[in-house]
């Protein structure tokens, strides 16, 4: 009996039995889709619902995504980390309105041509919208099929990438292809889970190489680990005219195109002592620093983030540089911030503190 013609039959009734009726599956839409495919690439389902929800809610249309700011969208999108993808998403949607007449092209290549969409993701649209038989790897499939065939082909190599998206594409079911990579994609969210799958759920059990070898912690192998950066933020809390001041974070770096505070980085984490004059050399002599916070942990994917937050009474003629804003306090909710600053924010701004 060939692979194919026993894993679709086994998945499929189970899928269909067994999926978690998330809202996004309740259409055939693209937008929906590719909503749906973009925000759970950033978060898990029961956060990713709610984003999901609250998109689709402000933004009803493509049409409607196209035609907003690009602060707006960073505001929603806010939390989720990785903003380049929610920059990625105005624009594609922005594709989708010039560029293809306010329809999603049903191509799988055509797909691939919008900003931000990958293989993944093209491949999902292509298959769950418009029934063409393309094979979706994620995590969750990698997982699968490396424990269900027994598959020791590192999945972060070239040669993993291609033999795992070669299988998954003799495994599809070509009648049904959303359906299927739906199925293997919940059977990894649901029951094949990295630590304690739940194999006695599992419609594959029986077939599984790694539970027959008891080689399930092993499976699926990576080959190497990311090298983590760390760097030193110290913030500086300035009131100003019933406000504080904001400044917007440019170029090439993380959260490009959100709001925070006045940034000052350093090699090291700065303390009371060491830090005025840090200030002075930055910023020039007369600063009075007040009520130190931190050092705070913000851990990203690639970086780790220690901040320090500190409360700054600039000299009386300092003149702020030109970018940065002073933004009332009931106001600084309609910009887009990092996590870290909103949560900074947020517990000082009920304090007697903004």
């Amino acid at each position: 009996m060939s692979t194919a013609s026993w894993f679709g039959p086994a998945l499929l009734p189970w899928y269909r039995e067994q999926q978690r009726p998330l809202p996004w599956r309740q259409t055939r839409d693209p937008y929906h889709i590719w909503l749906s495919e973009v925000i759970l690439q950033q978060t898990r389902v029961d956060q990713g619902t709610a984003y999901w929800h609250r998109f689709v809610e402000r933004f009803p249309t493509v049409a409607d995504l196209a035609g907003a700011s690009e602060d707006e969208v960073l505001r929603l999108w806010q939390g989720l980390g990785y903003y380049s993808r929610a920059r990625n998403l105005r624009t594609a949607a922005q594709q989708v309105v010039n560029e293809h007449g306010g329809r999603f092209p049903a191509g799988h290549a055509a797909l691939l041509g919008l900003k931000g969409v990958g293989d993944y993701t093209a491949s999902a649209i292509a298959s769950i919208c418009f029934g063409i038989p393309e094979p979706v790897v994620d995590g969750n499939v990698f997982r699968v099929l490396a424990r269900v065939f027994g598959m020791a082909t590192p999945i972060d190599s070239t040669e993993g990438r291609k033999q795992f998206r070669t299988l998954a594409g003799e495994l599809l079911d070509r009648k049904h292809p959303g359906d299927h990579n739906q199925a293997v994609m919940e059977l990894g969210a649901t029951v094949c889970i990295p630590r304690n799958p739940r194999c006695g759920e599992c419609p594959l059990a029986r077939k599984c190489i790694a539970r027959a070898e008891d080689r399930i912690a092993e499976l699926p192998v990576k080959s190497g680990k990311t090298k983590v950066r760390t760097r030193h933020f110290n913030y500086l809390l300035i009131e100003a005219k019933g406000g504080i001041h904001l400044r917007k974070r440019t170029g090439k770096d993380i959260w490009q195109g959100l709001w925070e505070l006045p940034l000052i980085e350093t090699e090291k984490t700065m303390s009371a002592r060491s830090f005025p004059a840090m200030l002075r050399k930055e910023l020039g002599a007369g600063w009075t620093i007040k009520d130190p916070h931190g050092p705070v942990k913000h851990v990203l994917s690639h970086q780790v983030i220690q901040a320090m937050f500190w409360k700054a009474v600039p000299p009386a003629e300092h003149r702020a540089p030109l970018d940065w804003k002073v933004v009332e306090l009931k106001a600084v909710d309609q910009h887009g911030l990092p996590r870290l600053i909103e949560r900074y924010l947020a517990a000082h701004a009920g304090s007697g503190r903004p």
